[in-house]
């Protein structure tokens, strides 16, 4: 039985990683345009657009991690119909998957909308942090509308290993973001002076053209006999076999991604400075977590065409191998990153607060040394989600997330310790996760599992 090799790991992870870094660029985009925003009238507006801006961002994505993990379902079972060559019954659950994913996109804006006004105005200390998080989210939530689209046709892309056209996706949104930053945010080409908001139309409109990207692509180069997606028919069972997969990866994401906005939010409390600190540390585990992504990713679509394609015993060493890469890659990242960790805050830092690249140094050194397990520990906890048990994903993760609230509730919360110390919950989180699911993968009975 075929068994993949590092070369086509390599094949399938690269252009998932080039695609995450197009994608973090836009992030990261917003948040360099936003520090170098100077207002002589509000000194210190650059680091209160970047805090809002990183925390509406995680905001957003923790209530839109719920279309993600439906798509995440949607990607297993696909990659599982690949494995079989059952070529034509993908269409159907793209199809099936994208009809859902509007709907339910229309429920969390207006649930969204609902919960900045009561929730977000009740726990957020800083009135000027609200004002700016508020202004950005009420134009960022029309976003939901074009990700449930493009989450889906990513995990078709992904299911049946052709990747490489999400890098040239993630590329489209990465260049209209950043000409539309720099119009919008500063009022460049004869457009209005935007500030916060413009970063906000820039996000949603990068998303349209990965809408555009993706339905252009796919109607050129997409053989629909092949894949089945001449069959247009609304079929409520291809849902309920999704949501059977999905339904505990939406939790599973929704309280991962929801907890840490709450570690957020806790830092908030302590002082404004500390979250624009914590933001700054927070872009750069965004840039840690492209490629621990993307091999996590892969682990997921390789183990399930791995168990489609009869090979059981090749799980466990993939695994062993996505591992090792994941590894060698973050410990160079690290060893970049240590050799002058100010040269590196100095670049995202805000423009009129430079003061902050000393005291933001230590907590990120505090977040270079959880990286390691946390290389280890996505890859393996992605693998479970391959095998298609979902529920027992959910089940290790609500395990995870209580011994990480504890930490959390005691260091932030109750302690109200410094920066550097509150990075350490990492370190609950990610230990914790990665020995559970070694014992599972170890010793559980997965290789049976049908999707």
């Amino acid at each position: 039985m075929h068994s993949y090799t590092y070369k086509d790991i390599w094949k399938v992870s690269i252009p998932i990683m080039l695609g995450l870094l197009a994608q973090n660029i836009i992030q990261l985009t917003g948040t360099f345009f936003l520090g170098h925003v100077v207002n002589p009238d509000h000194p210190g507006l650059a680091g209160i657009y970047q805090s809002a801006s990183g925390l509406a961002g995680i905001y957003y994505v923790a209530i839109f991690t719920l279309c993600f993990g439906f798509s995440i379902g949607g990607q297993i079972m696909i990659s599982r119909r690949n494995g079989e060559k059952n070529y034509d019954k993908i269409g159907t659950i793209v199809i099936q998957g994208l009809m859902f994913l509007q709907v339910f996109a229309l429920i969390l804006f207006f649930m969204s909308q609902l919960l900045i006004d009561q929730v977000l105005s009740t726990f957020l200390k800083s009135p000027d942090v609200f004002d700016a998080i508020d202004r950005y989210l009420s134009i960022r939530i029309y976003g939901f509308f074009f990700a449930a689209f493009n989450v889906m046709f990513r995990a078709f892309y992904v299911g049946v290993a052709r990747t490489k056209v999400l890098t040239f996706n993630a590329i489209t949104m990465a260049v209209v973001n950043i000409i539309a930053d720099y119009a919008l945010i500063f009022g460049n080409f004869g457009c209005p002076e935007m500030g916060i908001e413009g970063a906000a139309i820039a996000a949603v409109l990068s998303e349209i053209a990965s809408v555009l990207f993706f339905t252009i692509y796919t109607f050129a180069t997409v053989d629909f006999k092949k894949y089945g997606f001449a069959k247009m028919k609304f079929k409520l069972s291809i849902i309920r076999s999704i949501l059977n997969i999905s339904s505990f990866t939406m939790v599973q994401y929704f309280i991962s991604m929801s907890t840490w906005f709450i570690f957020f939010v806790a830092i908030e409390q302590h002082s404004e400075d500390a979250l624009k600190i914590t933001n700054l540390v927070r872009s750069f585990y965004m840039v840690y977590f492209i490629p621990m992504n993307a091999l996590a990713t892969t682990a997921n679509t390789l183990v399930g065409n791995t168990m489609g394609a009869g090979n059981i015993k090749g799980v466990i060493p993939l695994v062993k191998k996505i591992c090792l890469l994941n590894m060698g890659i973050i410990v160079l990242m690290m060893g970049i990153t240590f050799i002058s960790p100010e040269f590196w805050i100095s670049i995202i830092a805000p423009i009129d607060q430079k003061t902050l690249i000393g005291e933001t140094v230590t907590p990120l050194i505090v977040l270079l040394f959880s990286l390691p397990i946390s290389a280890l520990s996505i890859v393996v906890f992605n693998s479970i989600s391959g095998t298609g048990n979902t529920k027992a994903a959910l089940i290790l993760e609500m395990i995870t997330m209580v011994i990480y609230i504890v930490a959390m509730s005691w260091i932030v919360i109750y302690k109200e310790m410094s920066v550097a110390w509150c990075w350490t919950v990492e370190y609950f989180y990610w230990g914790p996760l990665l020995i559970f699911s070694i014992i599972y993968l170890t010793r559980a009975r997965w290789q049976n599992k049908v999707v």
